[in-house]
């Protein structure tokens, strides 16, 4: 059965991932957790952490990471624009498992995802090719546009009002997770609010039951 929302209007929801992100795939997996409690429909879209840090002094081995980190990221708007929005979801799930649970490297990551979803193994050359890179920026600043440059990932947009976040370790699970959905949509729809923050303590912490 599914709960009440704080609204009587179905919500609507786009959330903005970079496979590389620890943090994105902990929110992820709460958001899929909010859609079996709440009634929300969520798009699944693309930011890239390399994008948000061009032109900044990073440190040597965040920079290698970012430069890394395109691998992932265009592969899902190849995949996107070869074979429809519909395997967006499935594929970050499948890349985000690896990742993040199994610690693969990306190529091996990539290539493992998409022999599970059934694409084709040739869309990981996506990985190290500029052909996809205006249609992911073009993402990308869709969600800079409405909460910013001075956040990372994820970004949530909640009707159409976003922001970054949020983040939580680990993921709640059932009507805990639509408890903070629900503290979101009211967040979302109060006018001029922008910002709740608190020093982070802990790393994210992985579920196994979180693998998809």
């Amino acid at each position: 059965m599914t709960t009440e929302t704080t609204s009587s209007t179905r919500a609507s929801a786009e959330f903005w991932f970079d496979p590389l992100c620890p943090w994105a795939w902990m929110t992820s997996r709460w958001m899929g957790e909010v859609q079996q409690v709440r009634d929300v429909d969520v798009t699944w879209s693309v930011m890239s952490l390399a994008v948000l840090n061009e032109g900044r002094d990073l440190p040597e081995e965040y920079a290698a990471l970012m430069e890394k980190g395109w691998g992932p990221v265009r592969v899902v708007v190849a995949a996107r624009r070869e074979h429809g929005e519909e395997v967006v979801k499935p594929l970050y799930d499948a890349l985000g498992t690896r990742i993040h649970h199994e610690e693969a490297d990306y190529p091996d990551a990539i290539a493992g995802a998409l022999e599970e979803l059934g694409l084709p193994a040739s869309l990981a050359q996506a990985a190290t090719s500029s052909d996809y890179d205006e249609e992911l920026r073009a993402s990308h600043a869709r969600a800079i546009e409405l909460v910013g440059d001075d956040v990372g990932t994820p970004v949530v947009a909640v009707d159409g009002v976003a922001f970054f976040g949020p983040v939580v370790t680990p993921a709640p699970k059932g009507e805990a997770a639509g408890l903070l959905w629900d503290g979101c949509l009211l967040l979302a729809r109060t006018p001029g609010f922008y910002e709740l923050k608190r020093s982070r303590t802990d790393g994210p912490i992985f579920d196994t039951e979180d693998r998809r």
